[in-house]
């Protein structure tokens, strides 16, 4: 079997999926499932939407293109900023986006009028992780221009917690947002349709016992992917952290020191006295590296010592006679290294327990999967 490869066991996923559908269900709350990390994998898109997702959200228009061309037809929003240079292209594959510029909203109206098509928005609010966002005082303003604006349709707000600034979302930070929501419909009407509270790091709130507001909607793809909470890094009851794996192929098992001898260019250097190691260790390297994953975000087998790595090789101490060349180890990895795997160009994805067709229900009734956007 090749490697490099990442092995993904849908079974793990379907569950992590319907097990956070079910307990957001019952407080009121949609699952729309993000499959930015996983490059729009239309398998892993279906196991999600199979399991009970409410849609899709893509952050790049290259994955949603991948989907589409899949044919997975369920409701795709962007939820990254759509560039201008790409309006078009948004238009006329995903349903929604979400939005903090008039300009961007203005092209996308007239793509969208061009298309005889209405792109439908949501607008997304500065809660305090200062990344995107529209300033709250801002809010109803541009929300009343997207309302008279042709080709577009206001669907929604949302806002996004834990990105960039680490700010964890509270009960205050939720309750400010289902405020403004009503703030919103106090100007323009009863136009919101979805009221988007985040990502997963938002889960802790939405499964307390704290009231929900006008949150309708939750944007979820780390959760699901590797069941857990990403803001304390613990996993989440009744969920699988081990749906990916991350396979390596060992390519040298060699007695090396441990430290390298010195040789000083500078005399200055040279005259500091530094006494090296070298006791000896088994160094085995593995064909990956920088290029194919986060390395820091892997997760090591018992036994195997880290040791460092280059942009294609992995060199980890182990023990003398555990390994041979042509040998395999397997790593468990975080977001960031899942990421970067399931996008580096050299790294195969095997899917496990993908059920033929005729066992899953029909992704491509647009019926079946809308979600409220």
């Amino acid at each position: 079997m090749s490697c490099p490869r990442i092995e993904v066991d849908l079974s793990k996923i379907r569950c992590n999926t319907r097990t956070i559908v079910e307990r957001l269900r019952s407080r009121g709350i949609r699952a729309t499932a993000v499959t930015k990390a996983v490059c729009g994998h239309p398998a892993i898109a279906r196991a999600m939407l199979d399991s009970g997702a409410a849609g899709l959200a893509e952050a790049r228009l290259s994955n949603v293109q991948r989907l589409r061309k899949a044919g997975v037809t369920c409701s795709i929003t962007l939820i990254r900023t759509p560039m201008l240079s790409q309006v078009e292209d948004v238009v006329q594959v995903c349903d929604a986006s979400y939005n903090t510029k008039i300009a961007v909203i203005t092209a996308l109206a007239a793509a969208a009028i061009k298309q005889n098509k209405v792109h439908d928005i949501i607008l997304m609010v500065e809660m305090g992780d200062l990344r995107e966002g529209i300033m709250p005082q801002d809010l109803g303003d541009i929300a009343q221009q997207v309302v008279d604006m042709p080709g577009v349709a206001l669907k929604g707000i949302g806002a996004n917690f834990a990105c960039l600034s680490g700010i964890a979302p509270t009960a205050a930070k939720m309750q400010a947002l289902s405020v403004l929501a009503n703030d919103v419909e106090g100007q323009c009407g009863p136009v919101l349709r979805t009221v988007s509270a985040g990502n997963s790091a938002s889960l802790p709130w939405a499964f307390g016992g704290l009231p929900t507001g006008r949150i309708n909607d939750l944007r979820l793809g780390e959760a699901i992917l590797l069941g857990i909470d990403p803001v304390s890094g613990h996993q989440i009851g009744g969920m699988y952290g081990d749906a990916f794996t991350l396979v390596a192929e060992v390519i040298e098992i060699n007695t090396k020191p441990l430290s390298p001898p010195i040789n000083f260019s500078n005399p200055a250097l040279a005259g500091l006295r530094l006494v090296p190691k070298f006791e000896s260790g088994t160094r085995t390297i593995l064909a990956i590296g920088h290029q194919d994953t986060d390395i820091s975000g892997l997760s090591w087998p018992p036994g195997i010592t880290f040791i460092g790595a280059t942009s294609d090789h992995l060199i980890v101490g182990t023990k003398p006679e555990t390994l041979r060349v042509g040998s395999e180890m397997r790593f468990q990895m975080n977001y960031s290294a899942l990421m970067r795997a399931m996008a580096a160009p050299d790294i195969q994805t095997n899917l496990l327990h993908n059920p033929p067709a005729s066992e899953v229900r029909d992704f491509h009734d647009p019926n079946k999967h809308l979600a409220l956007v």
